[in-house]
C-alpha cells in the first residue's frame, strides 16, 4: 500500500519512499514547557499521532523512529521562573509532565524518542562553530547569528523572498547584525539566566538551532518527514532548513503542516475567552476521546472550528455505536479506513467509513468498526462515557443498556435540532412519544420520571427506534 502525503515544501502531494528502504524516520517539533498545552498544540499531536499510526501499521512499530522534542530553555521559561521564584528545572519538570499526561488522554502514544534541548547543547555548540567555519555565521558581541543571504534557497518552503520578508515582517534591527533578517544561533546569558560555557562567552541556543541539531543527533543527516503546526512554517522551519543545509545534511524529503484551530468561529484569544486548555476540557467532563473525534473529523490541512455542538455530536456517535459494539474485541482494521488515511491522512473520509460500518450493522462489520476504532486510538468499549446508575434505571423498569439506547436516541435529536433538521428532529421525537419517551424531558443526569412510562416500551421498541436512526 502506498501511502501519498503533502509536502509543504514542493505544493504537492507525493507518495512516501523511504530513504532506508523498511524504514520510515519523522521528527515534529514539539512544545515549549512552560504552561499548559492548549487545545491548538493539541492538534499537531493528534495530526502526527495518526501519522505515527498509519506508519507502524503499514510498516511494523520497530520500523518507524518518531521524534518529538521538548524545549526546555526558552524565555518565557525564564519569566515564569522568576515570577513564581520557583527553580527553572522545577517548572519545566512539571510542565513536561503535564504535557504528557494530557496528550496521553486524548490518546496519543509516545514517540520513541523525546529529547529535552537542553541534553543536546553541545551539539548545537558543534554545529554553530560548523555554520562559523563554511561562512554561514558569524559571531559579534556575544551573539551568534546565521547569515540568512548565504543560503539562496532562504524563504523557498514559505514562498517568500528575502527582500519581501523584510518590507513586511517585524524583524528586530540590532547593532551586531550585518543584515536585518539574520537570525540568532547562540546569545549572551546573565547570572539570573541559564547558560553554557561556549567559544562565545556563556550563554544559550536560539530556538531554531535546537530542532537541527536534535534531529541531526537522533535521525541522521536525512530523514523522510518533518512535522508541526503551520505557524511554524515561518520563521522556525525556514530556518531549521537553511541552518541545516548549510552544515551539509540533507535534512527532512517531506515537510507536513497543520492547520491552526478556531473556537466556535473565532481565533482563540484570552481576551475573547474562548482560550482552552486540554486539561479545562478534561476537567469540564469532556472525555480525551471525544476531544480526539472532533479533530480527526477535519482534514489537517483545512482550518479546524471547536465547537460544543461537534463535541456533543461526538458524544452521538458513540452513544449509538456503543449501544451495538458491546463486547467486541476482535476483527482487523478495515481496509477502507486505511487506504483513507494513506491518501495523505484523510481521517474526515475514514470517519465517514465506520459510520457505514455501523449502518451495514453485519457482525463482520461491528468487528471492523470496533477495531478501526482502536486504531484511530478511541476504545471501543466506550468506557469513557458516561456511567449510568443502575439502581436508579431499575427504578423505572430500564437495564443499563435500555439508558444507552436512551442516550444515543436524544444525542442524535439534538444534534438535529443543532443542525436545524427540526423536520426530522419532530418525526424521530413523535416516534419516541409512541412508546411513551418524551425526549424534550429526559435529561441524562435524572432518573426520567416525567417522561418514561416503563410499561408503555420494552427494550426491543428502543432498539427498534435506535435502528431507525441508522
Amino acid at each position: 500500500m502506498t501511502i501519498t502525503l503533502y509536502n509543504t515544501a514542493t505544493r504537492s502531494k507525493q507518495p512516501l519512499e523511504p530513504i532506508e528502504n523498511g524504514k520510515v524516520s519523522m521528527y515534529v517539533c514539539g512544545p515549549t514547557v512552560y504552561d499548559r498545552a492548549h487545545i491548538g498544540n493539541a492538534r499537531a499531536v493528534v495530526v502526527f499521532d495518526m501519522l505515527y499510526r498509519l506508519l507502524r501499521h503499514e510498516y511494523g512499530a520497530d520500523a518507524v523512529r518518531y521524534v518529538r522534542n521538548f524545549t526546555d530553555v526558552d524565555d518565557k521559561i525564564n519569566a515564569r521562573a522568576a515570577e513564581e521564584g520557583r527553580p527553572i528545572s522545577e517548572i519545566t519538570e512539571e510542565t513536561t509532565q503535564w504535557f504528557l499526561d494530557d496528550m496521553a488522554a486524548i490518546g496519543a502514544l509516545e514517540p520513541n524518542e523525546m529529547p529535552r534541548a537542553t541534553a543536546y547543547v553541545p551539539h548545537m555548540v558543534k554545529m554553530i562553530e560548523g555554520l562559523i567555519e563554511k561562512g554561514h555565521a558569524y559571531a559579534a558581541e556575544g551573539h551568534v547569528l546565521f547569515k540568512v543571504r548565504s543560503y539562496a534557497d532562504y524563504g523557498k518552503l514559505s514562498g517568500r523572498s528575502v527582500d519581501d520578508m523584510i518590507a513586511g515582517a517585524r524583524v528586530e534591527v540590532a547593532p551586531y547584525k550585518e543584515d536585518p533578517m539574520d537570525f540568532v544561533l547562540w546569545k549572551p546569558s546573565d547570572a539570573d539566566t541559564p547558560g553554557w560555557d561556549s567559544p562565545w562567552g556563556r550563554g544559550r541556543p536560539g530556538w531554531h538551532i535546537e530542532c537541527s541539531a536534535m534531529a541531526y543527533e537522533l535521525l541522521g543527516a536525512r530523514f523522510d518527514i518533518h512535522g508541526g503546526g503551520n505557524d511554524l512554517t515561518f520563521p522556525h522551519h525556514e530556518n531549521e532548513i537553511a541552518q541545516s543545509k548549510c552544515a551539509g545534511h540533507g535534512f527532512a524529503n517531506i515537510w507536513m503542516h497543520n492547520e491552526m484551530l478556531q473556537v466556535e468561529g473565532k481565533k482563540m484569544s484570552k481576551s475573547l475567552g474562548n482560550f482552552f486548555t486540554v486539561r479545562d476540557l478534561l476537567d469540564q467532563g469532556v472525555p480525551g476521546e471525544v476531544i480526539r473525534f472532533v479533530m480527526l473529523s477535519t482534514h489537517y490541512r483545512k482550518p479546524m472550528d471547536w465547537t460544543e455542538r461537534k463535541a456533543g455530536e461526538a458524544r452521538a456517535h458513540f452513544n449509538r455505536w456503543r449501544a451495538t459494539l458491546a463486547g467486541r474485541n476482535g476483527g482487523v482494521v478495515d481496509r477502507k479506513v486505511i487506504d483513507a488515511l494513506s491518501n495523505d491522512l484523510n481521517t474526515p473520509l475514514a470517519i465517514s467509513r465506520l459510520h457505514e460500518l455501523w449502518k451495514l450493522g453485519t457482525p463482520e462489520a461491528l468487528d471492523a468498526l470496533a477495531a478501526s476504532l482502536d486504531f484511530l486510538g478511541i476504545d471501543p468499549a466506550f468506557d469513557f462515557l458516561d456511567v449510568w446508575n443502575e439502581e436508579a434505571n431499575a427504578d423505572y423498569g430500564l437495564t443499563n443498556t435500555d439508558r444507552q439506547n436512551i442516550g444515543a436516541i436524544i444525542d442524535h435529536w439534538t444534534a438535529l435540532r443543532a443542525n436545524k433538521d427540526y423536520g426530522d428532529a419532530d418525526i424521530l421525537r413523535n416516534k419516541a412519544l409512541a412508546i411513551g419517551l418524551d425526549l424534550s424531558k429526559w435529561t441524562m443526569s435524572e432518573s426520567g420520571e416525567d417522561s418514561v412510562d416503563a410499561s408503555q416500551f420494552s427494550g426491543d421498541a428502543l432498539s427498534d427506534l435506535l435502528e431507525g436512526i441508522k
